[in-house]
């Protein structure tokens, strides 16, 4: 599986609407990284210090429920982002990402993000701008789901 980066970039939802020179610049930073069937991409908890951006296979994302049982939250295929909040702030993953067939994937380390937006600032606000503007979204389309975890949080 050779992935190729700006062709993996253009299809993510978060580079909508960027140039092939903006792609480019984050093409340069972007690692290719394989992940084996059955491999953990990052674990529920742990801190988050990369964007995954998934180029062929499948993702299976799952979270830990109250009792501690392992509960599927979907998944996840081919130019669908993963752990881009990583690129906002340092904080832990929110769910576990496993591998359901072999993955390959380009990932955008928080680091390296960092020191591009030293030099190429527009680029980056442009990306932070696509990942606030994608997990809106994401909020939006599980907005059921979100009323329904609210509804049985613990008063303050």
């Amino acid at each position: 599986m050779a992935l190729v980066p700006a062709t993996t970039l253009k299809a993510c939802p978060l580079f909508k609407g960027f140039t092939d020179t903006g792609i480019q610049i984050f093409a340069g930073v972007a690692v290719t990284r394989a992940f084996p069937k059955g491999t953990v991409l990052f674990a529920e908890g742990k801190t988050g210090e990369s964007l995954l951006i998934v180029g062929e296979g499948t993702v299976r994302l799952s979270g830990k429920s109250a009792g501690g049982e392992d509960v599927s939250l979907g998944e996840v295929g081919s130019g669908e982002p993963l752990g881009e909040l990583a690129l906002v702030q340092k904080g832990e993953r929110l769910c576990t990402a496993t591998a359901v067939t072999d993955v390959s994937a380009l990932e955008i380390r928080a680091a390296d993000f960092q020191k591009l937006l030293a030099t190429k600032p527009q680029a980056c606000v442009k990306l932070l701008m696509g990942i606030v503007a994608h997990f809106g979204q994401k909020a939006r389309d599980n907005r059921d789901m979100l009323r329904t975890l609210i509804g049985k949080a613990p008063a303050a």
